[in-house]
């Protein structure tokens, strides 16, 4: 039986989950409140393509990984970035991984490892660094990911919507009311869905207490990407020194440039959405924010470790919002978080902490047979 569904958000997820559920026969309309889709936490990141080597402290996050490594990448294949080489440095200080560990974490995920060639050994600084291996990990272009899912979006029967906020969402009947405000004009509507699924991510709390629904345990970060021009050595080369306070340099493929993240220095603050305190819109948290860079920082540390990155050209940074589960924190994991009938018979909210969370989401949804 065709369902009426509201979609909320139109990051990766929410633009995926609207494809299939139009795709399935249901009357479906996407809102997205900025200006074009994929625009915040779905471009302002690492463009990651994740194959499990990133979690030695959570094996589940890793294998789960694995699984939707190859899903992903064959079916977003136009839009992968597969023409560089990854390695991952193991550090004999601060580090919570071993090198020997890394390897049997490695052999026990079936991930591909091996050791790194001497042209990259020879960069890296021997005192700080036991290990460097070589792995297969790629990274994906937003902007292709994004045009290639509004296509797909365009070619299905489902509504699309931007610069249109999704404020409240109230019972009635069977189903639920939900309430509108557009952007620009500030004109509000009203409209019915029998399903409403909150894909907003950072602001996935926002219509909850609008609603008067309890909200869900959040940790956000203010986060910084900087992007670089690295030397000619690592133009085709990604690097992630771990599991520590340690740094990631990326291809970022949307740029021609490369991501650097730190463990240390990315994250600028955080603040948490917990019940009975005052809910801060994260959207207008960002806006307010006065941004400094901490760019040299970034830098003067990774260049103990690798001495090139000395080299690096700084050309600008990528800032946003950052939403974990708090129970992340403590073996690093990036479970889906999914809410089904939250508060409200109807109302569903997802989350993801990488991009190939989605398939996660969809056999989520698919198990509990939602719609039936």
């Amino acid at each position: 039986m065709q369902k009426k569904i509201v979609i909320v958000g139109g990051g990766f997820f929410g633009m995926y989950i609207a494809e299939y559920f139009a795709k399935s026969g249901h009357d479906v309309k996407l809102y997205e409140k900025e200006k074009d889709f994929m625009s915040r936490a779905s471009f302002n990141n690492q463009a990651r393509v994740h194959n499990g080597y990133h979690y030695p402290r959570s094996i589940l996050t890793a294998l789960r990984s694995r699984i939707s490594f190859p899903r992903f990448v064959d079916e977003f294949q136009n839009c992968i970035d597969s023409d560089f080489e990854k390695y991952y440095l193991i550090c004999n200080q601060l580090g919570k991984v071993t090198a020997n560990q890394f390897l049997k974490f490695c052999e026990r995920i079936g991930a591909p490892c091996e050791p790194a060639p001497s042209h990259i050994q020879k960069l890296v600084n021997p005192a700080l660094v036991d290990a460097c291996y070589s792995v297969r990990e790629y990274a994906f272009d937003a902007i292709k990911l994004r045009d290639d899912m509004l296509a797909r979006l365009l070619a299905s029967p489902a509504e699309l919507r931007l610069g249109t906020s999704v404020d409240k969402v109230c019972q009635h009947n069977d189903g639920l009311i939900v309430s509108l405000s557009d952007i620009t004009s500030g004109e509000t509507e009203e409209i019915y869905a029998d399903h409403v699924f909150n894909c907003t991510y950072s602001r996935i709390n926002y219509m909850l207490e609008k609603s008067g629904i309890d909200l869900i345990p959040l940790k956000h970060e203010m986060i910084e990407m900087c992007l670089v021009d690295v030397p000619e050595e690592l133009k085709k080369v990604g690097l992630t020194v771990m599991c520590g306070p340690f740094f990631s340099v990326m291809p970022f493929p949307s740029k021609g440039l490369h991501s650097f993240s730190h463990v240390r220095y990315t994250p600028h603050y955080e603040w948490f959405d917990e019940k009975n305190m005052a809910y801060k819109d994260p959207h207008r948290k960002f806006d307010d924010d006065r941004k400094n860079s901490a760019w040299m920082y970034m830098q003067k540390d990774a260049m103990r470790y690798l001495p090139i990155l000395s080299e690096c050209k700084y050309e600008s940074s990528l800032w946003e919002i950052k939403t974990l589960l708090p129970r992340s924190e403590s073996d690093d994991s990036r479970p889906i978080l999914f809410r089904p009938h939250h508060g409200l018979r109807g109302f569903h909210c997802i989350m993801g902490g990488k991009i190939d969370n989605v398939y996660d989401a969809l056999d989520t949804i698919d198990s509990l047979q939602l719609l039936s």
